[in-house]
């Protein structure tokens, strides 16, 4: 039964693509909607029941499909995104002369996604993760025309397929030696392993080989940000998982600490690009880099445990980066989902363009501000129990295994630590550049809130943030048990693993309601006194003199000057009286474009300049070309035989 629901809502997405054509875009919408929470009731029935649908993997190229606990719930997390970014495309779009086409895009772009999961075959896997990428490129491009967008795509495109063949690798290389849940050692498990780690890390956005990701999410529809952003690197994650937990497992020590090292790179480096950025999207596509960072550590941690002995908090640290992935594809789709109301309605994702939104926007700024708090891993929300029970994996390696692999863990713990801290202060940023003070702009003091679609989704995103933050006790056990081994922990209220304490989730949001009701009632009952304007030394108020995106983070890029190698351009027009005006500008580089990506283009286009003189369009050239390719393999086959 389980497994025709999951068909009857795979089919009622796909049939969003032609009634996008032939009955218009609210009745696609429509369909979409009922077939998205038809899969995701189906995701959950696999999920409780722990009965697997469909056939097991092979590795042959013969269609099979089917779902089990951990693919069921990377389908609930496609689709339970896909709910509130449906909701939102519909009054996002209500005007868009391109709505049919990219309705239908979505539609199979949530197949591909489905797809992905579902394979149980080499064809069907590598067929849909093509798809997966090529599918959200399309809709970028049919939303927008213009040549910055179309050199994203490019990028986006040419690094993600460039990256992606390492997927290609390791699964023909798994179906060659028909390694799908069989044991794997020695060579072909380390050639598995370094592709699968370069393709799936590249599609997740793992630093190095992120530089797609903040290029390509920013210049999409705000409904395919979301579901990029909150699904598509989830599902690459899924494929990284599979390979080293399950295909190619047990994944060797070298392994885990290398995902330490890639894990710890993505979430501080992330989380500093994403400070320093001056647009809302930009920095929330940086944000998604420091967030993968975090899960793709708790994975490492739960390799390096595991080789240590530590089933359990091995167990652990896997339930950790399975529940950072859920809570991010929560808070994430929250945020891009908001973005795109707050830019419809100020006009600009700028921050120095906005202000003063959360008073006349209540509903999106409110849901917006509880997406901020999650993000920044402020409790009782979703991403403080992750991120708490990830630092605890971390500890545990910096003190449950040998000296070197310790100060590794511990130097992991730190990383992880400092990124925590530095997610406050960039939300903080965020909150108080787009949500509080007055609006720099006209347009956005003339702002009004979404439609209600819009608002409905955003609150049930900011209601899943509170939901998956006060019940870790509840979720970690099943997802304990979805890791390697025999663990099992009991469900309960408060998540205790032994050695930690405790994380009282769901005592913490009575606790901070009885101290904001304190700080309530004590402030309601001072004296108010008269409002009076800010004194700003005799000048007249302007929104040019509120703190900027720059001033906020200033001491950060003085402080990290030598790491961010920031730029600066000052210009002064001088005249009869001394200086007339200042102008002035600074912006920090992406330094893995300036020192990784344009020297290899370079030497990618000098190469190419040299091997397009062969093509010299001459027919005798190309003729001899191909007498020297045969008889080169002549000889190559002539001197195996003699061997």
């Amino acid at each position: 039964m389980t497994a025709g629901i999951l068909v009857a809502g795979a089919g009622l997405i796909a049939a969003g693509i032609p009634l996008s054509a032939l009955r218009g875009a609210r009745g696609a919408l429509a369909v979409q909607l009922a077939g998205a929470a038809v899969v995701t009731a189906g995701a959950l029935a696999v999920l409780a029941s722990g009965d697997a649908v469909g056939g097991a993997f092979h590795g042959g190229v013969a269609p099979r499909l089917g779902l089990d606990r951990l693919s069921a719930l990377f389908a609930l997390v496609v689709c339970g995104t896909a709910i509130p970014a449906l909701l939102c495309a519909r009054d996002q779009l209500a005007a868009s002369p391109v709505r049919r086409p990219l309705l239908a895009l979505t539609a199979a772009f949530l197949l591909s996604m489905l797809g992905v999961l579902a394979a149980r075959d080499v064809a069907t896997f590598l067929g849909s993760w093509e798809l997966m990428t090529l599918v959200p490129a399309t809709a970028i491009l049919v939303a927008r025309r213009d040549a910055a967008v179309r050199r994203a795509v490019f990028a986006y495109v040419a690094i993600t397929h460039l990256g992606g063949a390492g997927v290609w690798v390791a699964l023909l290389t798994l179906a060659h030696h028909d390694a799908f849940g069989a044991a794997m050692t020695g060579g072909p498990q380390a050639l598995v392993l370094v592709a699968a780690l370069v393709g799936f890390g590249t599609k997740a956005g793992v630093m190095p080989l992120h530089v797609w990701l903040p290029r390509a999410h920013p210049v999409a529809p705000p409904h395919v940000s979301a579901l990029m952003s909150g699904v598509m690197l989830k599902v690459a994650l899924y494929g990284l998982v599979r390979v080293l937990f399950e295909w190619a497992a047990p994944a060797p020590l070298w392994a885990g600490l290398v995902l330490l090292a890639a894990g710890v790179l993505s979430a501080v480096a992330g989380v500093l690009y994403a400070l320093v950025q001056r647009e809302l999207k930009r920095l929330l596509a940086f944000s998604s880099v420091e967030n993968v960072g975090v899960i793709v550590a708790a994975l490492g941690a739960a390799i390096v445990l595991a080789d240590a002995g530590d089933e359990r908090w091995a167990a652990l640290a896997f339930a950790a980066a399975l529940l950072h992935t859920l809570n991010h594809a929560a808070f994430k789709a929250l945020l891009f989902l908001g973005a795109g109301a707050i830019g419809d309605a100020a006009g600009s994702l700028a921050f120095d363009r906005m202000g003063g939104l959360l008073r006349r926007m209540p509903w999106t700024g409110g849901a917006f501000l509880a997406g901020c708090a999650a993000i920044a891993a402020v409790p009782p929300l979703n991403g403080f129990a992750s991120e708490w029970l990830t630092l605890q994996a971390l500890l545990h390696v910096g003190t449950s295994t040998a000296p070197g692999i310790s100060a590794a863990g511990a130097l992991a713990l730190a990383g992880i630590a400092v990124t925590a801290a530095l997610a406050v202060v960039c939300f903080v940023k965020v909150v108080g550049l787009v949500l509080l003070g007055a609006p720099r702009t006209p347009q956005a003091a003339a702002a009004t809130d979404a439609p209600g679609a819009t608002r409905a989704a955003l609150a049930v995103l900011a209601a899943a943030c509170v939901a998956l933050g006060v019940t870790p006790g509840l979720l970690v056990p099943t997802l304990v048990a979805l890791a390697p081994g025999d663990v099992a922990l009991e469900p309960g209220l408060t998540l205790a693993p032994a050695g930690t304490g405790g994380l009282a989730a769901a005592g913490l949001p009575l606790a901070l309601a009885l101290v904001f009701a304190l700080v309530l009632r004590a402030t309601t009952a001072a004296p108010r006194t008269a409002a009076a304007p800010a004194w700003t030394c005799g000048q007249r108020v302007e929104p040019a003199l509120a703190w900027t995106s720059a001033g906020f983070t200033k001491p950060l890029r003085l402080a990290l000057e030598s790491v961010l190698r920031p730029e600066r351009e000052r210009e002064l027009t001088e005249g009869p009286a001394g200086v007339e005006q200042i102008a002035y500008h600074a912006e920090v580089p992406h330094l893995f474009d300036d020192l990784v990506y344009r020297p290899v283009r370079r030497t990618a286009l000098r190469g190419a300049a040299v091997a397009r003189r062969v093509q010299s369009g001459s027919l005798r050239a190309y003729i001899l070309y191909l007498l020297a390719l045969v008889l080169g393999l002549l000889a190559v086959l002539r001197l195996g035989g003699a061997a």
